[in-house]
This record gives C-alpha cells, structure tokens and sequence, in this order.
C-alpha cells in the first residue's frame, strides 16, 4: 500500500486559497488532493464538505457565492464529464467558479481505463465556457493557483487548473 506523503506545494495552495478569503472546500474524496481536503479539514476557520458527485460542488460554489463567501470545488479527471450540465449555471448565473482537478489519463497513467475521461477534460471545460491551465511542476503550482483565483474571482472568468500526474506522480494500478 502507497503512502500518501503532502508536499509543501499542497500547504502552500491551501494557504494561498486561505488568504484570498476561499474557506469553502467542497471535493469528492481523491489521494491528488488529500493535503488540501486534510488542511481543510482541520481549520476551524474553513468548511470542507464531502460530496456525493461532482457536480453537488458546483450548486454548493455557487450558494457560497450568494453567502458572501468563496468556494473552491477539488475533483479527479474522471468527475469532469459528470459536471458538464450543470456547468451552464455558471456561466449563466455568472457566478465564480474555480477548480482544482487532478489529473488521470495522461503522463505514466497504467490503468487504460483512465484514458477517454482524461483525454474530454479540456474539451469539456472549453465547450462549457471553462479556462484550463495544466500545472505540471511544484515550482509554479502556487503561481499558477494565484492566477486562477484572480480569474475566477476578479476577473470572472471560471478556471479550472488541472493538476497533472507529471505532478501528482502516476498511481500504480
């Protein structure tokens, strides 16, 4: 059985979402991101709510939104075509929107079971209106979560920053 070890990259997202006053943290259950849903988790000063499906986190973002408050929505590859109707609330209610998906069916993936949803995210997300931007190194994923909250909540542009197995690492399978 893996360990599943957090990297400083992941305390320094959480962070990074923390002092741009994000304190929901809806997400499906996924090793890619147990540092943030563990750091949410344990802040008394952050609501990490545990979904059924994917697309519960795009109603719970946009609920947060008409709170006064910010929500990020974590999500595996695979969970992405589960959003694909609902991401039209977003667009259409033009509420904020920005997600943290981790990545499967690409870099080193050995389940092939993995590939057709890996390969329809960025399709996906682009027919529904979604920026992506694909992190693929620790160095810049602070970087790139940085513009992605800008965008998602300055700019109004919904973002989706897809955290790659180049850095997550490939699951064995």
């Amino acid at each position: 059985m893996d360990v599943i070890v957090e990297r400083q990259w992941q305390r320094d997202v959480y962070d990074l979402l923390r002092s741009n006053g994000v304190t929901q943290f809806a997400y499906v259950p996924d090793a890619g991101h147990i540092g943030l849903i563990n750091s949410a988790l344990n802040d008394e000063h952050a609501h990490a709510v545990s979904l059924t499906t994917e697309e519960e986190g795009i109603g719970l973002l946009a609920g947060a939104d008409l709170g006064g408050t910010r929500g990020v929505l974590l999500m595996q590859s695979s969970g992405v075509g589960n959003c694909a109707n609902l991401l039209s609330l977003v667009s259409l209610g033009r509420f904020p929107f920005l997600t943290l998906v981790s990545m499967r069916g690409d870099f080193g993936e050995g389940n092939p079971w993995q590939y057709p949803a890996g390969k329809a995210v960025e399709p996906i997300f682009h027919a529904m209106g979604v920026k992506t931007i694909r992190a693929d190194c620790e160095n810049e994923v602070s970087s790139i979560v940085d513009a992605a909250i800008t965008q998602a909540f300055q700019g109004g542009c919904p973002t989706a920053v897809l955290l790659t197995q180049r850095l997550l690492g490939a699951k064995a399978f």
